[in-house]
């Protein structure tokens, strides 16, 4: 019984470092891909049809709508990490859950809201977080996205829009139901100030890539590990019961 064990106990001593290897490889993949290419255009280019708007409300701290365009992502939050935009998530939550925002060229890469008004360790309250809001291609009113940046796929010619304050579970109440109507964001000119809106301003696109800091990978990792390590699991007792009928 040894001599037929010596074989398969060679492999399963190879295949112990190999799935470390792969958990390493996945794990690295999980917390350091960036997202997919949403290369930013002139906001021109963003139509009824073509490229998708991406408006950011920086009223609270005194800011303006800062408003771009970029090429069709795969998610919103591709949208957020591209042309001079990035964000921050939380530890808790990973950075799937908007935590801070901010843009290269506004107030010298500044991300909002500040680390001394929100750690971003924790899931942020329901009175004080980034909502987000979405005008499909032809839409007249924003839709409240209550499924998170990475599950949002904007189509193109449509709106996202980004408000900090706060709303209930459906986004039907509070301080960050958007001010401003869809048509309205697409026509308004440069420098344009509405009732409740700050000024609006388009963001060129950034030449330069930025910083993007993703919060804590923990979340992704730890799950990454544990369908690896079950993986594992399940090929060594298989290998074991054929070994064992044999």
């Amino acid at each position: 019984m040894t001599g037929a064990f010596a074989r398969p106990h060679g492999r399963l001593r190879w295949r112990a470092p190999a799935l470390a290897a792969g958990l390493a490889l996945t794990g690295a993949i999980a917390l350091g891909a960036g997202p997919a290419d949403a290369a930013p255009k002139p906001l021109a280019d963003c139509t009824a049809t073509t490229g998708v708007m991406l408006a950011v409300d920086f009223g609270p701290w005194g800011g303006p709508l800062l408003r771009s365009c970029g090429g069709t992502p795969t998610t919103a939050y591709a949208l957020l990490n591209q042309g001079g935009w990035h964000t921050t998530g939380t530890d808790h939550d990973g950075p799937g859950f908007i935590c801070r925002i901010g843009y290269s060229g506004y107030r010298a890469d500044a991300q909002y809201p500040t680390s001394a008004q929100q750690a971003c360790v924790q899931t942020p309250p329901a009175t004080a977080y980034w909502a987000s809001w979405q005008a499909g291609p032809g839409q007249t009113a924003w839709t409240y996205n209550q499924y998170g940046a990475m599950n949002d796929h904007p189509a193109p010619g449509s709106i996202s829009l980004w408000v900090f304050g706060g709303t209930n579970l459906s986004g039907t109440a509070g301080s960050a139901r958007p001010t401003i109507s869809p048509q309205q964001l697409r026509a308004a000119a440069a420098g344009t100030k509405m009732t409740g809106t700050p000024e609006i301003v388009d963001a060129a696109p950034a030449s330069a890539a930025v910083r993007v800091n993703r919060g804590s990978g923990w979340p992704t990792l730890l799950a990454v590990a544990l369908a690896v390590l079950l993986a594992a699991g399940a090929v060594v007792v298989a290998r074991r019961r054929r070994l064992e009928r044999s």
